[in-house]
């Protein structure tokens, strides 16, 4: 597959099924497929038909193929009185690994937080996915490790 043949866009309603599909995927690649409720339908509504939608979603199409997605969401009130980008998820198929996608869905999303003024885009990565530590790095992000990341079950 040449690269070329990539575009980046942003995701639609008519996207919504496709990207369940990577969204399963990325369930089963970081182990929490047996917790995944998320539907075709519920893509569909939380992120399209809802105003304001629940999460944005940049996608990299091959040929009405998705070869990846990033998936976002806003958080409008940070310490520097303006807003910040939580990435919830980056995936790429593994047919289309090794071409650059990743850092092209994060250049495009890198080009969003500009056009709405955040001064960061955060996120978390597992500690055994060393692919991904690597691949933000050499993005030039850096680990933050001046705050522990908590989670209370309700």
């Amino acid at each position: 597959m040449n690269k070329s043949e990539i575009k980046i866009r942003k995701a639609t309603e008519a996207d919504s099924e496709k990207l369940w599909v990577l969204m399963r995927d990325l369930a089963i690649f970081e182990k929490y497929i047996d917790v995944f409720a998320i539907t075709p339908e519920i893509v569909k509504e939380k992120g399209f038909r809802k105003n304001p939608p629940d999460f944005y979603c940049i996608i990299a199409e091959d040929n009405k193929h998705i070869a990846g997605i990033l998936v976002y969401y806003f958080l409008p009130y940070t310490a520097q009185n303006r807003p910040a980008i939580y990435m919830k998820e980056l995936y790429v198929d593994e047919k289309y690994r090794g071409q650059k996608i990743g850092e092209e869905l994060m250049n495009a999303l890198k080009e969003e937080a500009t056009l709405n003024n955040c001064t960061q885009i955060k996120w978390t990565v597992a500690p055994w996915n060393d692919g991904g530590k690597k691949f933000y790095e050499r993005l030039g992000a850096k680990e933050n490790t001046a705050w522990l990341n908590y989670e209370w079950n309700v």
